[in-house]
């Protein structure tokens, strides 16, 4: 299987790379950092420039005859309050996490519209079926892939091509020291404190990248695909459907309490 994953410099991409590759897969890593492995070839790429993404995959068809899978795992974190957040920042933080996933999605359809099959992983967020507090930017960008992965779901069907959305819980990553942080102003700093402290143990309690690709190979293993599946601990996976059965501001309250903002 040829299999591409996007943000493999560190983390969660890092991980799923090197479990594919030691599978015997042959796995291509597009990251702006060239990254040295033994179980997967990097090609320095930014998938936010266009021609770089073609660049790339055009490369991998040199050798490939065929692209199986990809994983747009490559994005940003984005913490702050949403009065305090810059015009800047949020086009940088959408241009990542849901521009660039756009961008290769669209370099490499027309090679698995040729094969009459392929699948994408579009790595989301559980954050993203609900604004959460501080993150309202993160959550957004994350359910606007949401809704751009359903609605192509439609459209490349003809053609037996397989798209979800895997949302992920809290995953021990350094994703901390690549989140863009807005400078927070002071109505906010006494609340943003406790919730960013409480935000930064979540993560260091998260569960392992390697998880992650185990989850990932067991949904390969499946005939269908629904839109979304959830990946992480029963914490954070139940408040999903807690969010679509409970009236709001009692759900709202409940969030308050969970982030130790009551």
């Amino acid at each position: 299987m040829t299999i591409i994953i996007t943000g493999t410099s560190t983390g969660i991409g890092f991980a799923l790379a090197e479990y594919f590759g030691k599978k015997g897969h042959q796995v291509y890593g597009l990251s702006r950092k060239n990254t040295k492995s033994d179980f997967f070839k990097t090609i320095p790429t930014d998938i936010t420039n266009h021609s770089q993404v073609e660049h790339a995959i055009s490369e991998i068809l040199k050798t490939e005859k065929s692209i199986d899978l990809l994983i747009n795992n490559a994005g940003m974190g984005m913490v702050g309050a949403v009065e305090d957040s810059t015009q800047e920042e949020i086009l940088k933080l959408f241009n990542l996490n849901l521009v660039g996933a756009v961008q290769m999605m669209t370099g490499v359809l027309p090679k698995m519209r040729e094969q009459k099959s392929g699948k994408i992983i579009n790595i989301s967020s559980i954050g993203s079926e609900m604004g959460l507090p501080f993150r309202g930017f993160y959550s957004a960008s994350k359910s606007a892939l949401d809704k751009v992965t359903e609605a192509i779901r439609y459209e490349v069907s003809p053609w037996k091509i397989d798209v979800c959305t895997l949302h992920l819980g809290d995953i021990k990553t350094k994703i901390a020291e690549n989140r863009v942080k807005t400078e927070v102003s002071e109505p906010y700093k006494k609340t943003f404190e406790k919730v960013y402290a409480l935000m930064n143990s979540h993560v260091d309690d998260g569960s392992e990248p390697v998880e992650v690709a185990e989850y990932i190979e067991k949904l390969l293993g499946k005939k269908t695909w629904k839109a979304h599946y959830y990946f992480g601990k029963f914490g954070q996976k139940i408040g999903v459907p807690l969010k679509w059965i409970l009236p709001q501001n009692f759900y709202e309250n409940l969030m308050k309490k969970y982030n130790k903002m009551d």
